[in-house]
């Protein structure tokens, strides 16, 4: 089970020295017996199916806004 919905914004830790993480929005969450995986619309205009591994996704939440009641 994952904490993560779609509609999330993600960052993906590079597996590269000097590479930028890369970032993308969840499109949809498909659970299998084996585990989870993510259809993921990338920055760089690319759609892909990710099944990620521990530590390397991170939820990437937008800052807050001074003008938001809160």
């Amino acid at each position: 089970m994952t904490t993560a919905s779609a509609g999330d914004r993600i960052m993906v830790d590079s597996q590269k020295v000097d590479e930028p993480p890369r970032m993308g929005t969840i499109l949809e969450i498909v659970e299998h017996d084996y585990g989870t995986s993510f259809r993921v619309a990338w920055d760089d205009g690319h759609e892909s199916t990710f099944r990620p591994t521990a530590g390397t996704v991170h939820t990437v939440h937008p800052p807050e806004s001074a003008d938001e009641p809160g």
